[in-house]
């Protein structure tokens, strides 16, 4: 089989044979950051989702695997996330109870069903989607998500009751209620945290510093067990590899879970390809979004099988992954491979870890998601884009997260449209000839500005320079055709100069080369 063959089904040997010992090295150590990182998120994943904890680690072996493999980001990491897993709630619960072994069969079912979505979507190049979503959209968005995940921190950094509310700002305001039962050693154990982290990182930017901090609050909390043993800290749990599973086909089951499926399969490729697009521009590195399409397909067609729930981009454990310097996609391999090792054998070790230390470590990475010089460029360089981002921010917030996506994309559309309805019109006099230089397409949104601008010129001959017209649709060849039989009816003329050729081929179909009231000149 020819190399280019080869390499567009196994996708990993395009980079795979330029990985080297200093990079595998560097890999290993950003990959036990994230599993560190992955442990506790997937149990709580889990149990949002009403299944029993260990299917968050199943969640977090094989789809990561997947999709690190057969992706086409250096940085992406999959996984459960929180949003995935208040949509599966949403969507299964209705037809069984929660943790119930048919609610598990189903949560299996729909993420496959969702994965042959995904894939098909990505064999017909659906990949696309990403160049809707604006850079603009994309930095809102990556703030916004920054600010619900830091957040969602809070009670854990203070001690409190964990929050549950549908969105980041309820949940912000439910935390107002209860704050005044902070306790100060939780967050004096993260403060520790944060100090130890960020000092490591000062001395040596190469060092894991979330993983000295979080080994520093967990021998802190050892050593002072009267002062800081009431401190919660990670859940104990009952590891193993993920068991291969039979899925139950049922066509009833299909057939109603097939329009959760197809939601959930566009809502975790706009939220993969809107996190994978920003670390590409963050890094500048090459991304190929219907590759990655295809890999979020796969990896949540073979994942149920091996007990894995639904799968999509993570924006902690992907910030994680570059802030920490990784080489390659083998850091997301070697996060899952550790992730396996753990569950096996680290449940022990993992249950002396500091629940506030977790907290204030994912506020380390939120903190690195805030690009201010991209905030200060785009508002200085384009004030509709900025406030597309801003607008984008606040809708994460009072809105729920895959909402406010589709919010910042329609805000995104809205400022394109405005935008191209008024294209640049030039004008100046030239005798009896009055020359109107268009700059933008002629179609039904700018149709009303531009007959406007024809309608206000009075001389006998309206000259249109045409060279920048690249497109006309109906309702702009419709309106040139109006207006040309109105000057006509005042013995007047309208001309194109230097029209391309396509375009007056558009307009003289309307009625025949012979019959056209437009008058064309080069």
């Amino acid at each position: 089989m020819p190399l280019p063959r080869l390499q567009s089904l196994l996708p990993f040997l395009r980079w795979l044979p330029a990985c080297n010992k200093r990079s595998l090295g560097i890999d290993l150590l950003v990959g036990l950051n994230g599993a560190i990182l992955a442990l506790p998120q997937s149990i709580a994943y889990a149990l949002i989702a009403g299944l029993p904890p260990q299917y968050g680690l199943y969640a977090a072996i094989v789809p990561v695997l997947i999709a690190c493999l057969w992706g086409s980001s250096s940085y992406l990491i999959c996984g459960p996330t929180a949003a995935m897993s208040i949509v599966l709630l949403s969507s299964v619960s209705p037809m069984a109870t929660p943790g119930s072994d048919d609610f598990i069969a189903l949560i299996l079912l729909l993420t496959l069903l969702v994965g042959v979505c995904q894939w098909l979507l990505g064999l017909l190049r659906f990949g696309a989607l990403v160049n809707f979503v604006s850079h603009s959209v994309v930095l809102g968005f990556t703030l916004g998500a920054a600010l619900v995940i830091g957040i969602g921190q809070l009670p854990n950094l203070l001690g409190l009751p964990a929050t549950s509310q549908a969105t980041g700002l309820m949940n912000l305001l439910s935390l107002g209620e209860h704050l005044a039962e902070s306790d100060w050693r939780t967050l004096a154990v993260a403060l520790f945290t944060l100090a130890i982290s960020l000092l490591s990182k000062r001395l040596s930017p190469r060092v894991p510093a979330l993983l000295i901090g979080i080994v520093a609050a967990s021998l802190l909390v050892m050593a002072w067990p009267e002062q800081l043993g009431a401190i919660a800290l990670v859940s104990r749990f009952e590891g193993s590899l993920p068991p291969f599973a039979l899925l139950e086909f049922n066509l009833s089951d299909i057939l109603q879970l097939l329009p959760a499926a197809v939601a959930c399969g566009l809502l975790g490729l706009v939220t993969s390809l809107s996190i994978a697009r920003a670390l590409a521009d963050k890094s500048q590195q090459p991304f190929d979004a219907n590759q990655e399409v295809r890999a979020q397909g796969l990896s949540n067609i073979i994942g149920p099988w091996f007990n894995g729930s639904l799968s999509a981009g993570s924006f902690t454990r992907s910030a994680l992954n570059q802030q920490a310097g990784a080489c390659s996609p083998m850091a997301g391999v070697f996060a899952a491979l550790l992730v396996a090792l753990f569950a096996l054998h680290g449940s022990r070790l993992f249950a002396y870890v500091p629940i506030p230390a977790m907290a204030a470590s994912i506020l380390l990475i939120c903190w690195g998601l805030f690009d201010t010089r991209a905030i200060k460029t785009l508002q200085r360089v384009n004030r509709s884009e900025f406030l597309v981002m801003l607008l984008t921010v606040l809708a994460t917030l009072v809105l729920e997260l895959q909402s406010a996506i589709y919010a910042g994309v329609l805000a995104s559309l809205v400022v394109y449209l405005k935008r191209t309805s008024q294209p640049r019109v030039r004008q100046w006099q030239d005798g009896e000839q009055e020359w109107l230089c268009i700059e933008g397409s002629i179609f039904f949104g700018a149709c009303h500005y531009l007959q406007q601008r024809l309608q206000r010129s009075g001389a006998p001959w309206v000259m249109i320079d045409a060279r920048h017209i690249n497109f006309i649709d109906y309702a702009g060849i419709a309106m040139l055709h109006q207006e040309a039989r109105r000057l006509h009816s005042q013995q007047r003329h309208l001309v194109l100069h230097h029209a391309r050729s396509q375009v007056i081929d558009e307009i003289r179909k309307l009625e025949g080369p012979e019959h056209c009231p437009v008058q064309f000149t080069t």
